[in-house]
């Protein structure tokens, strides 16, 4: 039996691919975002193709905010008015839901269904028209996509990130109310009243700020991965994929920054 003693060359790490082809990636999603901040303020505006989306966005987002934010809003705020109780606080409760709620569950859950329902479907839309060869089609012809296509879904994933946020406030507050009022027996009157407490207008723009910023990175990263899809369905599939991981790792570290710069 022989033994083969002729040394391999070591195959290059998973690792190191992705160190080598990051750059590249992070170059060509900024090159996009800068072509579509440009083709924001270019004229004409697809009016029609921003409705559309924008309804389309909000019509498979919605369901999946409120089944998330009820349930999750008031265990969360269970659980503060448990520890409330043990200092003998509960007429705080409202306080810590209003603090909680609207600086860090509002826009976490925006977080989540933006980018595990919006943005998963405008990137399935993209990445399908691309691998059909419809985007290179209207490049032929001298149309825009990033202006046709991209700036319209950008901007209705902004303005439905917002409307979440404020749809996941209220109803997270409604549910706080449940939780506190009809399972912990709390006062009615204290809970409405100690929202105000610690929780102010600038707070709920700082809100809405993050939730804005969500909405666009959400959608830029979906419209980017969409329009570079290759490999037929498998590389549609993969891009949808890969939209879920870097919106969900773009989205919580701005949500961290814009957090840290909004307490400073």
């Amino acid at each position: 039996m022989s033994v083969d003693l002729k040394a391999r060359p070591p195959k290059a790490s998973a690792v190191r691919k992705a160190v080598q082809v990051a750059p590249t990636a992070v170059g060509a999603f900024y090159a996009t975002s800068m072509e579509t901040f440009r083709c924001m303020f270019k004229r004409p505006f697809h009016a029609r193709e921003f409705v559309q989306q924008a309804w389309f966005i909000a019509g498979v987002s919605i369901m999946p905010a409120l089944l998330m934010a009820i349930p999750f809003c008031m265990m969360f705020v269970y659980q503060i008015n448990i520890l409330l109780a043990e200092i003998g606080a509960v007429d705080l409760s409202g306080a810590g839901a209003g603090v909680a709620i609207i600086r860090e569950i509002g826009p976490v859950v925006t977080v989540l269904v933006v980018a595990g329902a919006g943005s998963t479907a405008i990137c399935a839309d993209l990445g399908s028209r691309t691998i059909r060869e419809e985007i290179d089609a209207m490049k032929v012809l001298g149309i825009d996509p990033i202006q046709r296509l991209v700036v319209p879904r950008v901007l209705a994933s902004t303005l439905i990130g917002m409307f979440l946020n404020g749809l996941v406030s209220a109803v997270g507050l409604v549910g706080g109310y449940i939780a506190t009022v009809y399972m912990q027996g709390a006062s009615p009157g204290q809970y409405v009243t100690a929202i105000s407490i610690l929780t102010k207008l600038p707070d709920f723009l700082v809100s809405e700020v993050k939730a804005a910023v969500f909405g666009l990175l959400a959608g830029l990263v979906a419209c980017h991965l969409g329009l570079n899809a290759k490999g037929g369905p498998k590389g549609v599939g993969d891009a949808v994929n890969q939209t879920v991981v870097f919106s969900f790792l773009l989205l919580f570290l701005a949500n961290s920054v814009i957090t840290t710069l909004a307490l400073h």
